[in-house]
């Protein structure tokens, strides 16, 4: 009897391809998102890792120090007076050369006489046999054999090196041949140099970026901590790449959030599919019924059909993904690159259980969409089954229920949303409960509005007019579900759209308020957010003594360990405020202008909002606690302030406090005020032009840097609107499905109409009305539902995501674009099935039932 079901179900699927053709999509497309992100994310954090893991080797342990990293003392005396050998001296930073396009490469300064328990593939070179020309030459670097066959690049050949500006010449004295395909991986951008030569390169003379250790036991590790000088940390190898990686961790889970929401539309195409294919064979269940099959085999066959269907769309929209991956990773790599650490992804990474979990969760998803239309079939008697009006009925019975739903889901995700200190999936449960809920609401919002526009219709458009709503109301089954899955995808649009024109919109009046310097210089940065390197001595003193400048204000961008916090946190020292009383605060402890004198004067700090809610700390806040070379130090919290440029939190402190205490005079920016009257391009150019021998330099007018901020901004939201787009196409999907099964579910009235005299063209006319109404009625619904959303975005989950408060701003653009895309998308989606209608048998369709 079941192969007899199954024999069945397949003669179905090959009758009807076309609408099982769009379930497959609905569950491709879906699918085909969630993997292309989860392939993006994961690429960008596995070659993060590999580089990561590639250096530290067999480091079990490291120590640092603070922003101007070690005294290179302190590895002496831990070999020397502690007899400490297992230790290794490391000196680090970001170079960028032409022969790799401009990409950002780790500059690793090494000794290799200590180098080989930590890193053997470096003393298994052959290359390597000789150290000489490593030793005794100048910039000498090694690199790995694979990344110099890449860029064209071969032994002895000379790189122009960049560092912070300031270029320099290399010449490759070695080649690394890695063992194994992980080793290569993670050395795809790392450079070898004597650590001499790293030392002189990136101005850090007698210092050290961190020492690597091997530790084999507590009580080594004991007798280490309880021998370094105050100031310095020892922590275990795997605390600060997780620490790095934690950083974009709400980032990556908001892009997974917005890829699983276009498996939610497609769940709605799904279950359209599945209840017209109950639907349109529901006189062959009866009779099958009849003749002794039980509710529960049916049931089977049709989880069974939505199983193997799901998994073949689970399949293709694995394939999809992999190939979305490709685009995906650009786009995510690049806005990590832009907020958080450089990430140089040569390949995307295809683990087996990220595909796993697509073809797991695309059946899930489909199997659970289908329940309800199988549990309807298994439930329903078989004389019942033979009668037309049976689900309609039935729907029009549940329709105070879904009330109800929409009343529980609603509460359920204000309670989530309202809960707080909870993890951040927590939230976005609560809004995907929400938005659950609105779609529940579709079915009674759908009949109760179509059965009062049917008479205006009437008045208005004649027979047709008053037809089109009654038959949307009608077939209140299969068109409400349509509508919720356009109404779904049309609601994000409109909530993603607010989100990010009133970000955009904050961030440009915060842009407005806080740049009020006339020319910023500073060197180039390995991330487009901040400043590693500093200006040269001389170029800043050309600059702050430029004809025409009335004003220099300089700061010095720095990491400082916060052992209350157990992270880092970015610290920039200012000579002032470059905002004058126009930046807005969230708290201050006094007038702006005593809270900058107190700045001046070393009596206190100000932070950043974000910094304020990701360490949940209160309002005022209690001093902060900052490691210094002498040790951990409280520093008074005198305000705080809205910032956009970080989501990890930034401390803001004088500039003689910090070289006082970190004993750190470089200057990484400086912003310049210009003397009325005076060309702020023509000086930009000027100052290029100048400065080019000394010092490469990003020199941007005030004009210049908000263009340059807000592209940055642009390329962080390319990936939401990607996803965006995808959403909405499956909604389209969804709602040619409904439409291509109502017309062969209303076969025979629609034949009967054609026989009776309406015209092919009055056909056509209905069917895009009704298409027009459902396209409408879904835009209407979708503007509340997106405004909830927007402000669940803005206030809930972007707060805990970024700590960014942002200041909601509604334009009428948003809806009314949104709203023209519900009705073009119904349309268009109507004129498939309308072409159809031309091709209708009438006697045919008339015998139909």
């Amino acid at each position: 009897m079941n192969l007899a079901l199954f024999r069945t179900g397949w003669r179905r699927i090959r009758r009807r391809p076309l609408e099982y053709i769009l379930f497959v999509l609905g569950v491709a497309l879906g699918v085909a998102m969630m993997v292309s992100i989860d392939l993006a994310n994961g690429s960008a954090r596995r070659a993060f890792q590999l580089s990561t893991d590639a250096i530290a080797g067999k480091t079990t342990h490291r120590i640092s120090g603070g922003p101007t990293g070690l005294d290179e003392t302190i590895y002496l005396n831990l070999r020397r007076q502690l007899g400490y050998n297992l230790a290794a001296p490391i000196v680090e930073g970001y170079v960028t050369s032409p022969a790799f396009g401009g990409q950002s490469l780790r500059l690793v300064g090494i000794d290799p006489f200590a180098e080989a328990p930590f890193r053997a593939y470096l003393g298994r070179s052959p290359d390597l046999n000789t150290l000489a020309p490593f030793l005794t030459e100048a910039n000498a670097i090694i690199l790995s054999a694979d990344t110099a066959r890449q860029s064209g690049l071969r032994l002895d050949d000379t790189l122009i090196l960049d560092l912070a500006g300031e270029t320099t010449q290399a010449r490759i004295v070695g080649l690394i041949q890695p063992g194994d395909e992980i080793t290569r991986r993670g050395l795809s951008n790392v450079i070898f140099t004597d650590i001499a030569s790293a030392q002189e390169l990136l101005h850090m003379t007698g210092r050290l970026s961190h020492i690597d250790l091997i530790i084999p036991d507590t009580a080594t590790l004991t007798h280490i901590g309880d021998n370094l000088p105050p100031g310095i940390l020892l922590e275990t190898a795997a605390a600060r790449s997780n620490a790095i990686q934690q950083m974009a961790a709400a980032f990556e889970l908001n892009l997974t959030a917005m890829s699983l929401l276009a498996l939610v539309v497609g769940m709605f195409l799904i279950y359209n599919t599945v209840t017209f294919s109950v639907i349109q064979r529901r006189p062959l269940f009866g009779v099958l019924r009849c003749l002794g099959v039980t509710g529960g085999q049916l049931a089977g066959l049709i989880l069974a059909e939505a199983a193997a269907l799901g998994l073949v769309g689970a399949v293709l929209g694995v394939g999809l993904g992999v190939l979305l991956g490709q685009g995906m990773v650009r786009l995510v790599t690049q806005t990590i690159n832009d907020f958080y650490f450089v990430v140089n992804v040569q390949t995307v990474a295809i683990p087996f259980l990220t595909l796993l979990k697509g073809l797991v969760i695309g059946v899930l998803a489909a199997v659970a969409a289908s329940l309800p239309p199988a549990w309807e079939a298994m439930r329903t008697p078989p004389n019942s089954t033979l009668r037309r009006s049976t689900l309609e009925s039935k729907a029009r019975q549940i329709v105070p229920w879904l009330w109800l739903g929409w009343l529980a889901l609603s509460a359920l995700g204000a309670f989530l949303l309202w809960l707080r200190g909870v993890n951040l999936i927590v939230s976005f449960i609560g809004l995907f409960a929400i938005l659950i809920g609105c779609a529940l609401l579709t079915p009674p919002l759908t009949l109760w509005l179509m059965e009062r526009l049917a008479p205006l219709g009437g008045r208005l458009l004649g027979p047709l007019g008053r037809m089109a709503p009654r038959d949307i109301a009608r077939s209140l089954s299969r068109t409400s579900v349509a509508i919720a899955a356009l109404m779904t995808a049309v609601s994000v649009i409109i909530g993603v759209s607010i989100m990010i024109g009133s970000f955009r919109g904050t961030v440009e009046q915060w842009l407005n308020a806080t740049l009020q310097a006339d020319i910023y210089v500073s060197p180039p940065g390995a991330t487009a957010n901040s400043v590693q390197g500093a200006l040269r001595p001389d170029v800043l003193a050309a600059v702050a003594s430029w004809p025409g400048m009335t004003r220099a204000v300089t700061g010095r961008s720095v990491r400082i360990l916060a052992p209350d916090f157990g992270r880092e946190v970015d610290v920039l020292a200012v000579s002032g405020d470059i905002a004058g009383n126009s930046r807005p605060y969230v708290w201050l402890s006094d007038s702006q202008a005593h809270i900058w004198q107190a700045v001046a004067a070393g009596t206190g700090i100000i932070i950043s909002e974000p910094l304020l809610l990701r360490q949940n700390l209160s309002i005022p806040p209690a001093p902060i606690t900052l490691m210094t070379p002498t040790g951990p130090r409280a520093f008074p919290v005198l305000a705080i302030f809205y910032d956009y440029a970080s989501d990890q939190g930034t401390i803001w402190m004088g500039s003689q406090l910090y070289q006082e205490t970190w004993d750190d005079p470089q200057i990484s920016t400086v912003a310049l005020f210009v003397a009325p009257g005076v060309d702020v391009d023509q000086t930009v150019r000027a100052m290029q032009t100048a400065l080019a021998e000394k010092q490469q330099l990003t020199i941007n007018s005030n004009q210049g840097l908000r263009n340059a901020s807000l592209d940055i901004f642009d390329r962080t939201f390319a990936v939401t609107a990607a996803l965006q787009l995808l959403a909405t196409l499956v909604a389209f999907i969804g709602v040619l499905s409904a439409l291509l099964s109502l017309q062969l579910e209303r076969a025979r009235e629609l034949g009967v109409l054609r026989a009776t005299g309406m015209t092919l063209g009055q056909l056509w006319r209905l069917t895009l009305l009704e298409t027009g109404l459902m396209g409408g009625l879904a835009g209407l619904l979708a503007m509340p539902t997106g405004f909830v959303l927007a402000w669940v975005l803005i206030y809930v989950i972007n707060v805990r995501s970024f700590g960014w408060t942002l200041q909601m701003r509604l334009q009428p653009g948003y809806f009314a674009q949104a709203f023209v895309v519900a009705v073009v998308a119904a349309l268009l989606a109507g004129i498939y099935p309308a072409l159809r209608l031309g091709k209708m048998m009438i006697a045919t369709a008339i015998r139909q039932e």
